[in-house]
């Protein structure tokens, strides 16, 4: 058993203890839950017997919550406090929490109940399985129904776009290989894309399903209104994962189905004026022309997008995830 290092260690190969895990935990007013959900988060690890830590990361509380969470680190030499200055997001929480983090395996769960830590083992057991991400998947959510329709129609629409079937995107319970979790620079709303972002990098995903609990204290921060940042923040997601580096590729695809329906217009109405009819004063000439002119302008819009990342990648050696190196390479 691994000695003097302020994490969980897990049973995952061979059925001894050789790897180990740290929970990351991010807070923000969450004064009222936190006493009980430390209480059951120690309850659940205790049952492993084996040493943890738990990284705490106040995302800048207005309430008790610091105050609280520094209590629970005078009491436990395993429990380590980070806290912001000002409310940053729940992305760069983890972000932080990420970094900080030792071991093989990081844990990420909310302090809110809703996930409970006692499904933790689910994740650890389909780890075993070998894969980089296990998400927990809120197959009977207790949630609003207007809450939980958004979230549907959301997973649905991003999956669709990435090609990976995901349940249940945002679910705060995750399990990771450090390595993945890692890689990731999280900010804004980017924590809801984690599956897709970690997929899109080659790392593999699963899911779970995992219990569900009503929120119990305090109140949420996310309400129906979010559906209209995810969606913004959807379609940033996309272009960033998938041309960030061939910015032609989207914008050409975008200008030129303008450009076509324009050039459509005017071929009706080109058919119209050779058939004796007046088009001049037509409000769909003003639109057929105005179509050609931003498809043309969307076009070029690209192509000066992807001259200027060719240009900045001359002298811009990217850092590349490897899945296997060798140990021959020094």
């Amino acid at each position: 058993m691994l000695k003097n290092i302020n994490c969980l260690a897990l049973a995952l190969r061979n059925g001894k203890i050789e790897r180990m895990l740290c929970i990351v935990v991010p807070v923000f007013n969450e004064e009222e839950s936190l006493g009980v959900f430390y209480k059951e988060l120690i309850l659940q690890v205790s049952k492993l017997k084996v040493d943890f830590e738990a990284i705490f990361v106040d995302d800048g509380s207005t309430d008790g919550s610091l105050s609280i969470l520094k209590k629970f680190e005078e009491e436990n030499k395993n429990i380590r406090i980070f806290s912001f200055r000002k409310h940053r997001g729940k992305a760069e929480a983890l972000t932080l929490g990420f970094t900080k983090a030792i071991g093989e395996y990081i844990l990420t769960i909310d302090a809110d109940l809703q996930d409970r830590p006692d499904q933790i083992q689910k994740l650890i057991s389909r780890s075993k399985e070998g894969w980089d991400l296990v998400s927990g998947w809120r197959k009977n959510r207790k949630d609003s129904f207007a809450k939980n329709i958004s979230s549907k129609i959301f997973n649905f629409v991003s999956s669709f776009f990435w090609g990976l079937k995901v349940n249940d995107l945002n679910c705060g319970l995750k399990l990771y290989r450090a390595e993945a979790a890692r890689s990731l620079n999280l900010y804004g709303g980017a924590h809801r894309f984690i599956p897709l972002i970690l997929y899109q990098e080659g790392f593999s995903v699963a899911e779970v399903p995992v219990v569900h609990d009503k929120r119990k204290f305090g109140k949420s921060k996310y309400g129906f209104a979010k559906v209209f940042t995810e969606i913004p923040d959807m379609f940033t997601m996309l272009f960033l994962s998938r041309y960030s580096k061939r910015p032609l590729h989207f914008f050409a695809l975008v200008g030129g189905l303008i450009f076509l329906i324009g050039v459509g217009i005017l071929a009706y109405l080109t058919l119209l004026r050779i058939e004796g009819y007046s088009i001049g004063r037509r409000p769909l000439l003003f639109l057929g022309m105005l179509l050609v002119i931003s498809g043309l302008q969307v076009l070029f819009t690209g192509l000066l997008a992807d001259l200027f990342i060719s240009k900045s990648n001359e002298n811009d050696n990217e850092e590349i995830i490897l899945k296997y190196k060798s140990d021959k390479d020094k």
